[in-house]
């Protein structure tokens, strides 16, 4: 019943913008902290980004001051915006309401020349 739609990934060249969207259905959303995470190929799961139910947000280091995380409880939608995008930001992105144990199945993130 719990579901979370990742959405937005794409192939863009480096230095471009995408924004990520993750969808929430078959949960009180507004009372969930949500977190973006990826993998890239052969590389271990790694967060991204949370957002706590408040809006409180903390990044990576390798993402801050391009990424941006936001949500909309109206929406029961949560929100990467990613800027300046690097080749080392390819991955597959994931969104995870805190403590559920809820994933998605990801959206891939493709930064290449």
């Amino acid at each position: 019943q719990v579901q979370l739609v990742e959405s937005g990934g794409g192939l863009v060249q480096p230095g471009e913008s995408l924004r990520l969207s993750c969808a929430a259905s078959g949960i009180i959303f507004s009372i969930y902290g949500m977190g973006w995470y990826r993998q890239a190929p052969g590389k271990q799961r790694e967060l991204v980004a949370a957002i706590t139910s408040g809006g409180r947000t903390n990044y990576a280091d390798s993402v801050k001051g391009r990424f941006t995380q936001s949500r909309n409880n109206s929406k029961n939608t949560v929100y990467l915006q990613m800027n300046s995008l690097k080749p080392e930001d390819t991955a597959v992105y994931y969104c995870n309401a805190d403590g559920t144990g809820y994933w998605g199945k990801g959206t891939l993130v493709t930064v290449s020349s």
